[in-house]
């Protein structure tokens, strides 16, 4: 009988360890991985001001329209913003339409605007396309007086798996003397907000990241980069003058951001970025 009462109390004890045992245990962890946030489409943007297709080692005379093709079938950007494009100049060819001929040695649509007229064609600005063209438009800009260069804005809208943005392409005044650029600025920021969808804007700017011309056009548009990497001159680049920005700031994500180092083509490296469409 004694043996039996030991036993009992022996098993009960033990059910009251167990018992406490368990209600002192920490709840089971979540192991399962963060759930990943889905990734929007991606495309490739590149900014090249061409040099009207004149390699800066050859005589100002000859055209390498191939060359600049051949960068850009490189990198195989789905946008691409051209600066200093030439059609059907006596320079460049009267028969040629650089803008259109790119477009047929890249495969890619293309639309150009006339920034002044030019030896019996124009200069200006173009873009090319992967994505079709659904809209496409020219927008003047303005300069402070006579003796300066016209300069232009190339616009589409384009569609990127159901999204809808507007791609342009601009190159403000080259004088040293900055008031056209930040006349051409201010006109930029106006059509900035005009517009109705996303937009990204590239080109040759021909202003340094700490100038009032950048300034300006910050107060719209949001560059792909802080320490903007140096793009001109193409043989020792000592300066940030090309440029790749967009809007909104919560639209768009940069996934990369480079320059290619290609110095036969053009006198400018090609500024090449990935965003994001969030």
């Amino acid at each position: 009988m004694r043996n039996f009462k030991i036993l009992i109390f022996v098993l009960l004890v033990s059910i009251s360890s167990v018992s406490c045992g368990k209600n002192t245990e920490e709840p089971e962890k979540d192991n399962k991985p963060p759930v990943k946030e889905k990734e929007g489409p991606i495309f490739k943007v590149m900014s090249y001001n061409i040099h009207i297709g004149n390699p800066p080692s050859k005589d100002a005379s000859y055209r390498d329209l191939g060359a600049i093709a051949q960068v850009i079938n490189v990198q195989k950007p789905d946008l691409v913003a051209l600066s200093e494009v030439d059609n059907k100049t006596k320079r460049s060819g009267t028969t040629v339409d650089q803008a259109k001929e790119l477009g047929r040695l890249t495969g890619m649509y293309y639309y150009f605007t006339k920034a002044m007229d030019y030896q019996g064609g124009e200069y200006g600005d173009a873009v090319l396309s992967r994505f079709p063209i659904i809209e496409s438009k020219r927008y003047e800009l303005s300069v402070t007086g006579t003796g300066f260069e016209p300069r232009s804005l190339a616009l589409i809208l384009i569609e990127k798996e159901g999204h809808k943005f507007y791609f342009g392409s601009t190159h403000l005044d080259h004088t040293s003397a900055e008031d056209n650029r930040i006349l051409q600025a201010n006109t930029l920021v106006d059509i900035v907000r005009s517009l109705t969808y996303p937009v990204v804007l590239a080109g040759d700017w021909n202003a340094l990241p700490t100038s009032q011309t950048i300034s300006v056009i910050k107060h719209v548009l949001t560059p792909t980069c802080t320490d903007c990497p140096y793009t001109f001159p193409m043989n020792k680049p000592d300066r940030t003058i090309d440029y790749i920005m967009y809007r909104p700031a919560d639209k768009f994500k940069v996934k990369s951001l480079k320059v290619v180092n290609e110095t036969y083509a053009s006198d400018h490296l090609p500024l090449v970025a990935e965003l994001e469409i969030k």
